[in-house]
């Protein structure tokens, strides 16, 4: 058993200033004020040393990260955001894969969750494709799966991903994808849908709720807005997703809120709630060069044009940057990084908050979101 003292407990409902954590085995056998938590006979004392500790991060939308993508190495992908405080990962594909690719990257991720130490953090696979809007997103001209929706396409790829695929992003407005949706579902009846590089109108994105759509993938990225008169505003996802109080919102919150401005950020947050919202890194791998206008921005990836292409973000930089754009505090910020990507995967009764019974899965930081140690499963990774 281990006990750590001299803590700051992150909780789901607050901050224990003089907190203890008893951790036996690979669970959370108790928490508390640190006074109120005697320590048992024989156990070994961590002492925080006055640092955060909370739930770890649980980064659902994330390709890859240093030079490693999820796609072909993803064990060196996980160590490098496990060893940053991402203690759940769902490796992300994307609609540049062909069939084939999609179902060897799959298998590849599969493989991983199976080996010892940062294939522990990896829990399933956030599809970002293939029946997304070919006129949105990054790499767009490369989207493969512009043709119809085909049942002799699809099925080997959701055959294949199972219920390892715990997200998948689609495009209402495209034609076909209904039955897409109706065989994913079939196949794994737990999985969420969101709404991803779409401009889909409210009224299509709510005929297609019955599946479980209940997600925005990187909301005000990547979306369009169905304008029918000029000088007026239309109705796309991020208007759907802020009107459906059932609906989570993903925020990418980069340091220089290029992704979603500042303002958009707070009107997000003051909208859905602190419970509605998603903090996501997708944190991509590319060496294309920054706009000269960027360059001073160290967290962001570009295409080859020059556009957007996601991030180079950890969950612990990006609830850095929401406290700093939304003035939210760290512990909404855990919130947002842990407990609500948690409970969109279905695993918030194993992970995303410090309670009795849950994983140990935690992470010590300081008030800048700083990561000094992390714990997967009651044992400190190194």
């Amino acid at each position: 058993m281990k006990y750590i003292k001299n803590a700051k407990l992150v909780l789901e409902n607050g901050i224990v200033w003089d907190g203890a954590l008893l951790i036996d085995g690979d669970r959370i056998a108790a928490c508390g004020k640190e006074t109120d938590l005697p320590v048992p006979e024989g156990v070994e004392i961590i002492d925080a040393q006055g640092s955060y500790v909370g739930p770890g991060f649980v980064n659902i939308h994330v390709h890859g990260g240093d030079v490693w993508s999820f796609y072909d190495h993803p064990m060196e992908a996980a160590h490098h955001f496990l060893s940053k405080g991402d203690t759940t990962i769902l490796g992300a594909l994307y609609y540049d894969l062909s069939k084939e690719d999609f179902v060897k990257g799959i298998h590849t991720i599969r493989s991983a969750m199976k080996n010892p130490g940062a294939g522990k953090a990896l829990k399933g696979i956030y599809m970002e494709g293939p029946y997304m809007n070919p006129k949105y997103g990054a790499r767009s001209e490369q989207n493969k799966w512009k043709g119809p929706i085909r049942a002799e396409d699809f099925k080997q790829i959701v055959d294949e991903a199972g219920l390892d695929a715990k997200v998948w992003a689609v495009a209402p407005e495209r034609e076909g994808v209904e039955d897409f949706m109706q065989y994913a579902r079939q196949v794994n009846p737990t999985v969420m849908f969101s709404v991803g590089h779409s401009e889909a109108t409210p009224a299509q994105i709510r005929r297609v709720r019955r599946y479980g759509l209940h997600l925005q993938t990187h909301c005000m990225d990547a979306t369009g807005q169905n304008v029918k008169w000029a000088g007026t505003r239309g109705s796309g996802p991020d208007e759907a997703c802020l009107l459906d109080p059932d609906m989570y919102a993903e925020i990418i919150s980069d340091s220089g809120a290029v992704h979603v401005n500042a303002e958009l950020q707070r009107m997000i947050i003051r909208n859905k709630g602190i419970d509605r919202v998603v903090l996501i890194t997708d944190s991509f791998v590319s060496f294309e060069e920054s706009p000269e206008e960027l360059k001073y921005l160290t967290d962001l990836v570009f295409d080859a044009n020059r556009g957007l292409n996601g991030s180079k973000l950890t969950m612990s930089v990006a609830a850095r940057n929401i406290m700093t754009h939304t003035n939210c505090g760290i512990a909404q910020a855990f919130l947002m990084a842990s407990r609500n990507p948690a409970r969109v995967i279905g695993m918030d009764d194993e992970i995303g908050t410090i309670e009795p019974g849950k994983r140990a899965d935690l992470v010590f930081v300081n008030d800048r979101m700083d990561v000094s140690r992390v714990m997967l499963n009651g044992e400190f990774y190194e």
